[in-house]
């Protein structure tokens, strides 16, 4: 395996370094749950969102990693997954090959109150394909078996099978599903949550969750393997250069930007309301800046995780991020566009050049908005890292310093043997074995036996807090994602005004720790479970390892993340056994096993993941 070229660079490249330091153990703080709760004295109302119970009191300030008002409610869902051929999508045109959770796009919203159980069960009638469900977001406190990851956490459920997930929702806000099976997401398995809970500030109404996500007419397998292969680059001279989406989708909608066909996604807004939105990208390999002509977003959410609100005119969001904001309907009564406009950064193109939905306020003229609106600024692919996080937490960045030894680097990589790419992480790409998931290994005591490719890192001390320098050395910025936590972002490197210009004039900015130390922030920082690493720059991230089980860190571009880019933490793993039945994993692993791969027509040839 070799270096892609530095002219190379101009199209992907991470490094993504870290450096783990363990510090003093912290107080133990055993989750506090209050058992059989019904919301008989609900608080919550349209003048007092930021109450949720009165007896026993949960708040706003309820710190929900410690304490949960588990209901005694379970809410049930089935997805069966199907696979359709030539299907018509939302905005008029054939999509070669769609797979869909109960024949939609998006698929159904899973609804929950806060400390809510949830089961779905999954039908997996897609046809040459296994599956796995991942539940975005969520925690899993204690129950990483239902996390959905295949290969990891779980076997890939069959053809023909079927599979319950069961957890508590100790969290609230909005979040989503989707597959974690090679990619399978970006043929359209996915939905999204809706936790319901406090809020920072008050509205009036919900409108619900909106999912943002680029949008491809070829199957995503087709595209992934033409993105993975050294031949035929959708850039040419570039390998790994993925394609323009050919459409951005707003909850599945949009019309046809080639021709006619389909129609703009609406929203109404009543009159002198405040009304909650709650953004999802759901997206594969596209990043947006959401913009409402002639309206503000008040933010009170990042992820999963409440904020002192922040009003602001528009709003980055990476893949897999998710923003709650409270928009109010202060505006002559008429149509407005929300546009999606792209960054410079580059963090994905369209060949729709104007995403856009409408927001209709009631009363108004079922017509097209007249006013374009003016492009906001450009974000760069960057987060905002000034949000501050209502129940707070405190990293000691003191006790960091980056080690060497433990830094992971990555560069894009062609093999040429294999006429393939890869995003491997020290060297090496993550391949998971879909027939033995980590937890098989936790399960059999011989997690030593793994493969060197399943990028497996320890961290064994319960309830304390590990940092990770994560490191970019290409152009690229990447959307970085951890299971089973949050992530306190300590700082980050400034972004760049034209990243793509390669070496020598753009190169690495390694973390300094004499210059970039002082300005870390470790009190209360902006906290939540995706977030961005700029391109040919550095983002230092802390977690305490309060949760025991394996827990993949991946770049969110499944196309990224198909070719290896991720690890995976074996966090505590002397207490997953005790946390969770890992038994659970032996019927599903079962029918797996019969069907994979001795009667499987394709075999794994990416990632898993």
């Amino acid at each position: 395996m070799v270096a892609v070229k530095d002219t190379m660079l101009l199209v992907w490249g991470l490094l993504l370094g870290s450096a783990c330091a363990l510090v003093a153990p912290l107080p133990q703080s055993p989750a506090k749950e209050v058992r059989e709760l019904e919301r008989r004295q609900t608080c919550n109302t349209a003048s007092n969102r930021q109450c949720w119970t009165t007896s026993p009191a949960f708040n706003i300030n309820t710190d929900y990693e410690t304490s949960t008002p588990v209901t005694g409610v379970t809410r049930t869902y089935t997805f069966t997954l199907t696979e359709q051929n030539t299907w018509t999508g939302g905005d008029g045109r054939t999509k070669i090959k769609a797979m869909l959770v109960n024949g939609q796009f998006p698929g159904p919203t899973i609804n929950a109150n806060w400390g809510d159980r949830i089961n779905i069960t999954i039908i997996n009638n897609l046809q040459t394909n296994g599956t796995s469900i991942h539940y975005h977001g969520l925690r899993q406190l204690n129950s990483n078996i239902m996390d959905g990851a295949g290969g990891v956490t779980e076997c890939p459920i069959p053809p023909g099978g079927t599979k319950t997930h069961s957890f508590i929702a100790n969290q609230y806000g909005t979040a989503w599903y989707h597959s974690h099976f090679s990619g399978q997401y970006g043929n359209g398995v996915l939905g999204p949550i809706v936790i319901k809970g406090p809020t920072s500030a008050n509205y009036d109404i919900d409108l619900g969750p909106l999912a943002v996500s680029d949008w491809y007419l070829p199957s995503i397998n087709v595209i992934s393997h033409r993105v993975m292969s050294t031949a035929n680059p959708y850039i040419p001279g570039f390998p790994g250069s993925p394609p323009n989406s050919d459409n951005v989708l707003f909850n599945g909608k949009n019309i046809n930007p080639a021709g006619a066909g389909g129609s703009y996604q609406k929203f109404t807004l009543t009159p002198g309301q405040k009304h909650l939105v709650r953004i999802i990208n759901t997206s594969v390999q596209h990043s947006f800046t959401l913009s409402l002509v002639g309206h503000t977003f008040q933010i009170v959410a990042t992820d999963l995780v409440p904020i002192t609100p922040v009003t602001a005119s528009s709003i980055f969001v990476g893949i897999g991020q998710r923003y709650d904001v409270i928009i109010t309907a202060n505006q002559p009564v008429g149509n407005y566009w929300m546009n999606a406009t792209f960054s410079t950064g580059p963090c994905g193109i369209s060949n729709n050049p104007r995403p856009a939905m409408i927001f209709q306020y009631s009363g108004a003229p079922n017509a097209n908005p007249t006013n374009a609106g003016t492009t906001p600024p450009d974000s760069r692919c960057q987060d905002v890292l000034t949000y501050s996080p209502i129940v707070t937490r405190t990293a000691p960045v003191s006790s960091f310093t980056p080690n060497t030894g433990t830094t992971l680097n990555t560069n894009l990589q062609i093999n040429n043997g294999l006429a393939k790419v890869f995003w491997p992480v020290n060297g090496v790409p993550m391949k998971v074995d879909w027939n033995n998931p980590t937890l098989e290994y936790v399960k059999n005591n011989n997690v030593g036996s793994m493969p060197a490719d399943t990028n497996r890192l320890f961290v064994p001390t319960a309830n304390v807090w590990t940092f990770w320098l994560l490191q970019n050395n290409a152009s690229i910025p990447h959307p970085v994602h951890l299971h089973g936590h949050d992530v306190l972002i300590l700082g980050a490197s400034p972004a760049l005004v034209n990243p793509q210009i390669p070496i020598p004039a753009n190169r690495l900015r390694p973390y300094n720790h004499a210059v970039d130390g002082p300005a870390l922030k470790g009190n209360n920082p902006t906290r939540r479970d995706t977030t961005m690493l700029p391109a040919w720059g550095w983002l230092l991230v802390a977690y305490r390892t309060n949760n025991p089980g394996a827990w993949l860190f991946h770049c969110h571009i499944a196309f990224h993340v198909s070719q290896g880019l991720s690890v995976q933490f074996i966090e505590q793993q002397t207490g997953i056994p005790t946390a969770m039945n890992l038994n659970e994993l032996t019927a599903n692993c079962n029918n797996w096993d019969a069907y994979y791969p001795a009667n499987a027509p394709f075999l794994q040839d990416d990632s898993g993941i």
